[in-house]
């Protein structure tokens, strides 16, 4: 997710580096998941099925991690539009790499500032980067940034973003997101029949038009919705310049909500973007399971928001996937190896430039209070007492979660 760009200083949020460690052994052996794999790190074949929450995949890729040379940089964007960058993403893919045996990355986070990002990318590089990692703030920014490793013999992966206009040969990771945005469609079109709201008279609310996944997800939920408004079934009152920024959307909501008070319902990309329109509702005295809104990331607040019957639903994209899948593919890559099949399954379409990129894709997850405690909780990607506390202790009860 985004915000505006502006200077500010840098922000390391983990750094970790270090000689690389040799596995043991010469032997080959088959995996539960039924990849080979060889302690010289040849062979290795892996695939997105392979990853789990306790990221034990990544210990087939020891031999692998011992091969080739280089740092791998990690460029992170923000710590304001989604708590994932440091709370999942940063941890997760520290898990990923020092499970596999490898410690020469390095994370950084950028703060919301381009210039800052491409500091730490000249930096990565200054200190010999040959795989950089990066989820960049825009894709002008981010096409500059990987046009200049690339330049310098660096291999790119695009991280949970495309960017577009970067280099012809980098691979991106993510989850499918016009299926995150379709979830988000579906999830809708369910709560808006389970809460019983007659005439939907629907806002769409996008996120941010310089993040191509905002275009994604926007793709999805049209997909869902577009055939409803046709029909004349749903009203489509409108669909406002898009932000990633909560008192934004917050600020449009309230506008809109004002401007059309025939509102009864709202897509909105995200958990925070959903929060603050909530916060809006609740200062109207909008009652639970009466006004759907929709979100995206499984946060605390928007996990609290299901419970409390103000938010339908929210798309679990387990980051511990993705963050495997993109340690791995910088494993494949810093070893002079092309990632298998089975882990780089998918292309992306880069509109800027008309190319396709190849992709790895994860499967993300609709979340209601029927499957929290299945999904998000299972899976550790959120802890009980920070869900259930005093406003949705019954909700939880009531749902099983414990």
């Amino acid at each position: 997710m985004r915000v505006s760009l502006r200077r500010v200083s840098v922000f390391s949020v983990a750094i970790v580096v270090g000689a690389a460690l040799v596995a043991c052994g010469g032997s080959s052996k088959k995996s539960s998941n039924g990849t080979t794999t060889t302690a010289n790190g040849k062979n290795v074949s892996i695939s997105v099925t392979a990853f789990t929450s306790d990221f034990s995949a990544m210990n087939q890729l020891r031999g692998l991690a011992s091969q080739g040379k280089g740092l791998v940089g990690v460029l992170l964007p923000d710590t304001t539009t989604s708590a994932r960058y440091v709370s999942f993403d940063a941890p997760y893919l520290t898990k990923a790499f020092q499970t596999a045996g490898f410690t020469q990355f390095k994370i950084d986070n950028a703060q919301g500032s381009a210039s800052t990002m491409q500091t730490q990318a000249e930096a990565d590089l200054t200190q010999g980067a040959s795989v950089l990692l990066v989820d960049p703030l825009d894709s002008g920014s981010g096409a500059a940034i990987e046009a200049n490793a690339t330049s310098k013999g660096a291999k790119v992966i695009d991280y949970d973003r495309l960017t577009k206009g970067g280099p012809a040969d980098r691979l991106y990771v993510s989850f499918d997101n016009v299926k995150v945005g379709k979830a988000i469609g579906d999830g809708f079109v369910q709560c808006v029949k389970d809460w019983n709201v007659p005439k939907p008279n629907v806002l769409v609310m996008n996120g941010d038009p310089t993040d191509n996944n905002a275009g994604l997800f926007s793709q999805g939920y049209h997909s869902v919705l577009d055939p409803l408004f046709s029909n004349g079934t749903y009203v489509k009152v409108g669909e406002p310049a898009g932000s990633w920024t909560p008192s934004v959307a917050q600020t449009t909501f309230a506008q809109q909500y004002t401007a059309h008070p025939n509102i009864n319902s709202v897509v909105t990309p995200n958990d925070d973007n959903a929060n603050a329109v909530i916060s809006y509702l609740q200062s109207k005295q909008i009652k639970p399971k009466t006004f759907p809104t929709t979100g995206q990331d499984a946060s605390k607040s928007g996990l609290q928001n299901i419970l409390k019957g103000y938010q339908c639903g929210t798309v679990y994209k387990p980051i511990y996937l993705e963050a495997q899948s993109a340690a791995a593919i910088a494993l494949y890559l810093r070893a002079g190896q092309t990632p298998p099949s089975g882990l780089v399954n998918a292309t992306t379409k880069d509109t800027q430039t008309n190319s396709d990129v190849k992709s790895s894709y994860l499967t993300p997850t609709w979340v209601t209070v029927d499957n929290i405690g299945k999904t998000v909780v299972q899976d550790n990607a959120v802890k009980v007492t920070d869900i259930c506390v005093a406003e949705t202790q019954a909700a939880c009860t009531a749902a099983g979660i414990k």
